[in-house]
């Protein structure tokens, strides 16, 4: 699994121009689901998420979860994590999940973060998706398990 959270002040997905998700303070998270990958480490990923303190508190130091700040989440499937661009220059994608296993693995992951933490924005697993944000910070991790 490999995972991008950007802290963001506002994001948006858009799918044939619509809005499908947004929020404003919170986690902006890229999931890549690979070959292998479980639900038991998709758990284990969604606690840390909870957990991870990247917001910064009154005195500019990142002490602060998403719950700490009542931030949202806005999750967003993206298989090209997984390029392997080491040979030629057409990326291969052959360690990323199959899009039967991966949507299934998305659509529990976007379960668990709702009954772990009330709410979840997300994307539409499959479809071209047009995303923008604010990130704040700027914030990112790149997360792989």
């Amino acid at each position: 699994m490999k995972v991008v959270v950007q802290r963001v002040l506002e994001a948006a997905v858009k799918v044939e121009g619509n809005v499908i998700g947004e929020i404003k303070k919170g986690l902006l998270v890229f999931l890549g689901i690979g070959e292998g990958d479980t639900k038991e480490m998709i758990d284990k990923t969604v606690d840390k998420l909870i957990k991870l303190r990247i917001f910064q508190d009154e005195n500019d130091k990142t002490n602060l979860s998403i719950k700490d700040v009542n931030g949202q989440f806005l999750v967003v499937s993206q298989f090209t994590l997984y390029a392997d661009c080491r040979k030629g220059n057409r990326p291969s994608f052959v360690n990323a999940a199959k899009p039967d296993m991966a949507e299934e693995l998305y659509e529990y992951f976007l379960q668990r973060v709702e009954n772990e933490y009330g709410s979840v924005q997300s994307g539409s697993f499959g479809a071209d998706m047009k995303i923008s944000l604010i990130n704040d910070g700027p914030f990112t991790i790149l997360w792989e398990l």
